[in-house]
């Protein structure tokens, strides 16, 4: 898996001891956290260009489709949307883990 330039504010320890805890085979557990990782960035980056004005996200989307693990798109988006950038991830991820376990807890008791 590659690195990405918010992977340092994503914190999901209930999420993943909750999983290892309930998902009983090493196959399941790798599906499950593929999908968190892909919600995950679909939810961030989505999060991102709600704020971001229009006329910067081609130039966002181009700077992270080169150098998605560039530390600097957050000194960029910074600049552009005008407040604390990590503030608004580690919230909006937070928020995402919460959803995200709630979504799961009853899916995996049904299995377990």
């Amino acid at each position: 898996m590659s690195s990405i330039f918010y992977d340092h504010l994503l914190e999901f320890d209930k999420l993943e001891k909750y999983v290892k805890k309930h998902v009983k085979t090493e196959e399941e557990r790798v599906e499950i956290y593929h999908l968190i990782d892909e919600i995950v960035h679909h939810r961030i980056i989505g999060c991102i260009l709600d704020r971001l004005p229009r006329e910067h996200h081609e130039e966002f989307l181009h700077k992270f489709g080169e150098k998605p693990h560039d530390n600097e798109l957050l000194s960029f988006l910074l600049s552009k949307i005008g407040h604390d950038v990590e503030a608004f991830i580690r919230e909006e991820v937070y928020t995402l883990g919460s959803e995200l376990l709630e979504l799961i807890r009853p899916k995996i008791k049904k299995t377990s």
